[in-house]
């Protein structure tokens, strides 16, 4: 017995070129499905190493910690730069034993910033001069280290102080502690769950496509054994040591791609995730298990193939030409795959996370039966297809003879897109549980700004001035305490009346007039303002005024003040809030605005208004559904385009006996374009319903009322259109050169 696995394993690399070709193809085709499996097993230690390293550059300390010699002062700047957050820290040591962040040899003094790689590049491109002012003119002295970074393409930097105050920054003492993360709920759960359902099962229908590669050629030398004496069990155990050879050589060539690939994921920056080369790292158990099951998959498959033909010592019958396909079968694993699903109709809120197993194993049996009906329609329609052009109906007659090898490539497509369907649909439906109105006007300012300042007037000056401004209104916002009651503390906004219009309605509105917002101050009253002690008492004829909603959303009761009426310069510190409408033809507009903001402060806040928000977790997953699919369809494309090339390479002779015997090349390329095309709208067609039917049901799980997008639908269906036909484009030339006459010699 060992000896005829070890004569099959010989005998996948013997027979010349001819062997080694096909040895090479099979590796290879393995090889992409292995770095796909190991990828995915690295994604959740990817994760909790970014999760990790941020965990230690989060500052400890808290109010109760005083100044020393080991104490330092850090100030958080959030922003962005065209879409991509941007992490600031200002810093100001308070001792000579000051900690030093993650990542950071020294801190940096004053007029001095230590960034990251990839906001180092961003400054010496020619984007440089927009992001630059941001830093206040800071010397860039160093570079912030792995360990202090989410990622390579993380956009941070650590900038030197030496007037921060602690009344506007932490007092720390290390760095390193635990964020608590938002948990996953039982919808979101699911969302993960199917997703790694649709990611991981079209790299499995591959897989399993990839190990039969060859499998024509491998029959008939099986016949030659039997030739020479072999039995059926023989040949079978020749069989599947030559499978099981090839599937260790493909997992050999997929340790080796995932090794070169994880090189270059540092490079790539998908939806704002990107990760280090040794985050990319699959634990031992996943490893193992992916090195082990991909060979006992091929032998698996190689013996089911087996019982399709009969080998027999002078040939090899094939047992599916002429059979019409049993349907009763097939349709097992997706009613299977229904019957675990349906119950859940309604329970997966109440059961949360206990239910993702049944949802993992119904969502894949559904899917699988995709794969199962995929040959039995395609034979279903060529039978009945008759007459045509010649390429027609040179494409009709082989899908006729074998639909099956060619309805095993379009699988994993197939799969991929009736997964993403089916999640698409989970995520419309789910998505406005998780998107809250802002209350914000997008239609009445596209951005504010909040900035302590003690030059008001210059700051709103200073913002209204920026290019691709085309309005800004603001007001200085500070706050007081009543005479007499210190621990009532009103809000005193100071603007213009257009200013003031934007926080209530205050007709006839001039310079000079106050108006009351807030029902706890009345005329009279006498304000104080911050630790001076400055008075300032509300004039008589003051105004009552109903508040408004401002355009962030906001309402701001208090005591309205114009100019004329009570001047700022005389009151300290003030917080200006500026509403700021940009011109829509203007590049750039917004980063013009936070550049003038952070000159006022670089503490300065800038956020841009839109009229809804999205929860953190929900928008984290579905952009690790984006990056992961396009990972998947990049992948799956060049899998396909192997299979492509091995399925006509085991063509070769008749292609070039075709084209001898006066066959034009035009013709036999045709309708090899047609076997695909056929395949493949039938295939995208039956994905096309399965995908519906997953989605209902998953829509169903959660109770949310059914409804399709069929512009997801269509993109779906759109995309693996595409891919295949790029595929079919690159296997023409190819196929251009087997139609040489030396196609018809033999070894």
């Amino acid at each position: 017995m060992t000896g005829d696995l070890l004569l099959g394993a010989r005998l996948a690399f013997a027979g010349g070129r001819d062997g080694w070709t096909r040895a090479v193809l099979t590796a290879v085709g393995v090889g992409i499905g292995v770095a796909m499996l190991l990828l995915a097993a690295s994604v959740p230690g990817a994760l909790d190493a970014r999760t990790a390293r941020g965990d230690a550059r989060e500052p400890r300390g808290g109010p109760e910690l005083s100044a020393g010699p080991g104490t330092l002062l850090v100030a958080g700047v959030e922003n962005e730069f065209r879409g991509a957050p941007v992490r600031g820290r200002i810093v100001r040591p308070e001792g000579p034993r000051a900690p030093a962040p993650p990542g950071v040899a020294a801190l940096p003094r004053a007029g001095e910033a230590v960034v990251s790689p990839a906001l180092r590049a961003v400054l010496e491109s020619s984007d440089g001069a927009l992001f630059a002012p941001r830093l206040g003119g800071a010397r860039v002295v160093g570079t912030i280290g792995d360990g202090g970074l989410a990622g390579p393409g993380e956009l941070a930097y650590y900038l030197g102080s030496d007037t921060l105050t602690d009344d506007r920054a932490r007092r720390v003492d290390g760095f390193g502690t635990r964020v608590p993360s938002e948990g996953f709920g039982p919808v979101l759960m699911l969302l993960v769950v199917i997703i790694f359902v649709v990611l991981l099962l079209p790299i499995a229908v591959f897989l399993g496509a990839a190990v039969r590669f060859g499998g024509e050629r491998r029959d008939r030398r099986m016949a030659a054994f039997r030739l020479v004496g072999a039995d059926r069990r023989m040949t079978r155990r020749i069989a599947a040591g030559e499978a099981a050879a090839a599937a260790l050589l493909g997992v050999a060539v997929g340790g080796v791609l995932f090794a070169l690939g994880r090189q270059l994921v540092p490079l790539v920056t998908l939806w704002d995730l990107s990760v280090f080369a040794a985050d990319i790292r699959p634990g031992l158990a996943p490893a193992l298990v992916v090195t082990l099951a991909v060979p006992t998959l091929a032998v698996v498959v190689s013996m089911v193939a087996q019982r399709g033909v009969v080998v027999e010592p002078l040939g090899v019958v094939r047992r599916a030409a002429g059979t019409r396909r049993r349907l009763w079968w097939r349709l097992v694993l997706p009613l299977l795959g229904l019957a675990l699903l349906y119950p859940l109709s309604g329970d997966v809120r109440d059961r949360g996370g206990d239910v993702r197993y049944q949802v993992a194993a119904g969502a894949t049996l559904l899917l699988v039966g995709a794969v199962t009906l995929l040959p039995w329609l395609v034979d279903l329609v060529v039978r009945r297809m008759r007459g045509g052009a010649v390429a027609w109906q040179l494409a009709v007659r082989r899908l006729q003879v074998d639909s099956t090898t060619s309805a095993r490539l379009v699988n994993g497509v197939a799969v991929a897109v009736a997964g993403t369907i089916g999640l698409q649909m989970l995520f419309a439906g789910v998505q406005d549980e998780y998107r809250d109105g802002t209350g914000a006007d997008p239609g009445r300012a596209q951005a504010y700004v909040q900035v302590a300042t003690d030059g008001g007037a210059a700051a709103l000056a200073r913002l209204a001035a920026a290019p691709g401004v085309a309005e800004a209104s603001g007001t200085l916002r500070g706050a007081a305490s009543q005479a007499g009651a210190p621990d009532e503390i009103v809000d005193v906004h100071i603007g213009d009346c257009a200013a003031l219009a934007e926080l209530a309605y205050v007709d006839g509105c001039r310079d000079g007039d106050v108006f009351l917002s807030d029902a706890a101050v009345a005329r009279g009253d006498t304000l104080v303002f911050g630790s001076a002690g400055r008075r300032w008492t509300v004039p008589g004829d003051a105004r009552r005024a109903r508040i408004r909603e401002d355009p962030s959303g906001w309402t701001r009761r208090g005591v309205l003040a114009t100019p004329a009426a009570l001047d700022a310069g005389r009151l300290g510190t003030l917080t200006a809030e500026v509403y700021v409408r940009t011109d829509p033809g203007y590049p750039d507009a917004i980063e013009h605005v936070r550049n003038a903001a952070a000159s006022v402060s670089p503490l300065a806040y800038v956020g841009t208004l839109s009229a809804t928000q999205e929860a953190r977790r929900f928008t984290n997953i579905r952009r690790g559904l984006y990056a992961g699919a396009v990972v998947t369809l990049l992948l799956v494309g060049a899998s396909l385009l192997v299979g492509v090339l091995e399925h006509l390479r085991e063509r070769r002779r008749l292609l070039a006996m075709l084209v001898a015997v006066g066959t034009r090349r035009g013709t036999l390329a045709w309708s090899v374009v047609w076997q695909t095309v056929v395949p493949v709208v039938l295939g995208l067609a039956l994905a096309t319903g399965f995908g519906l039917a997953l989605g209902v049901v998953l829509l169903r799980m959660v109770s949310v009322p059914v409804s399709v997008s069929w512009e997801v639908v269509g993109l779906s269906v759109g995309l693996a259109a595409a891919v295949m036909a790029a595929v079919t484009l690159l296997s023409l030339p190819p196929l251009w050169r087997l139609m040489r006459p030396d196609g018809l010699r033999t070894e």
